[in-house]
């Protein structure tokens, strides 16, 4: 839906620095790309927390795979279908060096979120039929945040669908982050995200302008279900760059006195890979205790159709 040759480095200008009649012009320009809808009543949000709830008792018992599950202070990513590399996985800093994970790194969308998040989207016109390739769980605990950012555009097509479940929170636009303690400016533009609200952001808002959740702006707990479709040409990491990666956050790992560091278990080598795609295993840092702790056991089915996944062979380019 976005043609990738158009879309220009995403603007990182300061917009404190924005006089009112420039920070007028902005907002001319994002609002286009910003549609929310009310479209999950309070029944069926409570039935999509369930199953988020089932999510976090999986991640607990490390039955993911290694790259489904990252886990930060006070903010937990479950991706599904795709993954790619960002943050602290990234070797080389800049735009457009993240990376897709290999074919099969990434446990599938679960038939929940294609039957009751994806199905309905495509009823209401929102996205088309078989668009949507990849979906991601963000939880946040009160206090948690996601940094600035543009979801990157070598990656993912426009727009980005994002539902809001277990309470309300806000989107906001043009922020910069600072930390130590962390501070937010002023935003250009804040979007109230209701529960179960849905959000697509494109044009001007998506590509141009970073967004971003502000600490502030989570006092309860907070769950985004963000589902996209990532490009057929992204690009992906080869098996030698996955390999370096693995063994690289290893080493970093290892060096971690128990604060929420992690040494996945070393499962039997897939086909076509010199290292296994290995299993998250829950952290041992007070805080992620907290954010996975106090949760629903995953059924036997669950875990038995989980174990039948894990047995497919990735693909690597």
């Amino acid at each position: 839906m976005v043609d990738q040759e158009r879309i220009l480095t995403p603007n990182q200008k300061v917009h404190d620095n924005l006089s009112p009649e420039e920070r007028f012009e902005e907002l001319k320009k994002i609002h286009p790309g910003i549609q929310t809808v009310k479209l999950f009543d309070s029944e069926v949000c409570v039935k999509l927390e369930e199953k988020v709830e089932k999510v976090k008792a999986k991640a607990l018992k490390g039955l993911y795979k290694r790259f489904t599950v990252d886990k930060a202070p006070l903010r937990n990513k479950y991706f599904f279908g795709e993954g790619y590399t960002y943050g602290d996985q990234l070797e080389q800093k800049g735009e457009r060096k993240e990376r897709l994970f290999p074919e099969g790194a990434i446990d599938p969308i679960p038939s929940w979120v294609k039957k009751y998040i994806i199905k309905p989207l495509e009823k209401e016109g929102l996205v088309p039929e078989n668009w949507i390739n990849s979906a991601v769980i963000n939880d946040y605990l009160p206090g948690g945040c996601i940094v600035s950012h543009v979801d990157p555009i070598h990656i993912f097509d426009r727009p980005i669908v994002s539902i809001s479940l277990f309470s309300d929170c806000a989107l906001s636009f043009g922020c910069k982050f600072s930390f130590r303690p962390i501070r937010t400016s002023k935003p250009l533009l804040s979007v109230p995200l209701r529960r179960g609200c849905v959000c697509l952001m494109s044009g001007y808002a998506a590509n141009e302008v970073t967004h971003c959740i502000r600490p502030e702006d989570v006092t309860e707990r907070r769950v985004a279900i963000i589902v996209r479709r990532v490009f057929p040409d992204a690009p992906r990491l080869t098996s030698q760059q996955y390999d370096a990666l693995c063994e690289r956050l290893d080493r970093k790992a290892s060096q971690v006195d128990g604060r929420g560091g992690f040494k996945p278990p070393i499962q039997q080598p897939a086909r076509g890979l010199k290292r296994p795609l290995e299993y998250s295993k829950p952290p041992f840092g007070a805080i992620g205790q907290q954010q996975l702790s106090d949760v629903s056991s995953s059924s036997d089915d669950d875990v038995s159709e989980h174990r039948k996944d894990c047995n497919k062979k990735p693909k690597v380019s």
